[in-house]
């Protein structure tokens, strides 16, 4: 199912109505003494369930010191986006509440939120962190922006070779050398639109032409077959995956066609969490304690007051409202233009 038909789904009465969540929560509590109930409360209730995306070899390092310090335990099922929202609905229509908080892209979140499945958090940390990363709604929160960057072989790809703009893409010397994530609608439809909708497209079909495009599924994957030499060049892998290969030793390295996409990764608690105080107190966690834990490994932290790992990197946010409603739009138009038209 498509994001798009997600988010037709409740008008369609394909969901039924989720109820508020049961008395006892702490989520809208703003008053000085917040944090010491919440803690409490979650200590009570002892553990909760997180769905999420989050690559399993970076979870210890989050999961592990809020489970230490407070001695609650997170319950962890990770899997893609697309796994992650298909279980919350699939959950959901069945009535079966299990999820207590989910963590993942931001047009996803807001997924659920027209699905009315999550409910609104009223969070003291929310002062701190940078604008937009608070929606109006506050039923989810971003957490960190994942920066798509282009990652190539430095045994392969020489650096003063290396493009500057989009358009050095169109040089002969890249013919057979290029590859993309074949999911990246949002990606893509950013790329595109700030270039001017029209004249992206037109790029697009002629990169293709001219050189070919490679598609391949799941970021990780990609990010291995440019440390193994078989990609040279990736267009769009997120930050971190080559900057962590790059530091165990791999042939790989990266650079940013400004302005680099951006997207936002986020948690929001379910209306119908059993364990609605532990998931507030992990959630306070992930915008606060967690969050220089998340620049370590690569990911822009939402915080304000703590420097990007990239620098004064110009970003392209993709709009999680857009990127929701326009989904179909752009997965035809990549799958068209780039990656059924590039060859995989």
């Amino acid at each position: 199912m498509s994001l798009r038909r997600v988010a037709c789904a409740a008008v369609l009465g394909v969901w039924p109505a989720v109820a508020p969540a049961a008395d006892g929560s702490l989520l809208l509590h703003a008053g000085p003494d917040r944090t010491e109930r919440l803690v409490a409360a979650a200590k009570r209730e002892g553990s909760f369930t997180l769905y999420t995306t989050f690559a399993e070899k970076d979870l210890p390092g989050l999961v592990g010191p809020f489970e230490r310090k407070y001695g609650i335990k997170v319950n962890v099922w990770r899997a893609g986006s697309n796994a992650v929202l298909q279980r919350t609905l699939r959950e959901t229509a069945a009535r079966r509440f299990e999820v207590d908080a989910i963590h993942f892209g931001a047009p996803e979140l807001e997924a659920l939120h027209r699905e009315k499945i999550l409910q609104p958090v009223a969070s003291p940390h929310f002062a701190s962190l940078m604008p937009g990363a608070v929606p109006a709604h506050r039923e989810w929160v971003a957490t960190l922006l994942s920066v798509w960057v282009q990652a190539y072989n430095t045994n392969l790809v020489r650096k003063e070779d290396l493009p500057r703009t989009w358009r050095d893409l169109l040089d002969p010397k890249w013919k057979g050398k290029l590859a993309v994530e074949a999911r990246d609608q949002d990606w893509f439809a950013t790329v595109v639109r700030d270039m001017g909708e029209a004249q992206g497209l037109e790029f697009f079909r002629e990169l293709a032409a001219r050189n070919g495009v490679s598609a391949r599924q799941g970021h990780t994957l990609l990010n291995n077959l440019v440390a193994s030499g078989e990609v040279p060049v990736a267009l769009n892998v997120y930050s971190y995956m080559p900057e962590q290969a790059k530091r165990k030793g791999a042939p790989i390295g990266w650079i940013a066609i400004e302005p680099a996409v951006a997207r936002a990764n986020g948690i929001g608690i379910a209306r119908r969490a059993p364990h609605p105080n532990a998931a507030a107190l992990f959630y306070d966690y992930m915008i606060s304690e967690a969050q220089p834990s998340l620049a370590e490994i690569g990911h822009v932290p939402v915080r304000a007051d703590l420097p990007s790992p990239l620098g004064n990197l110009r970003l392209s946010l993709v709009d999680p409202k857009t990127a929701l409603d326009e989904w179909e739009k752009w997965s035809r138009l990549y799958e068209q233009v780039v990656t059924r038209r590039g060859g995989s």
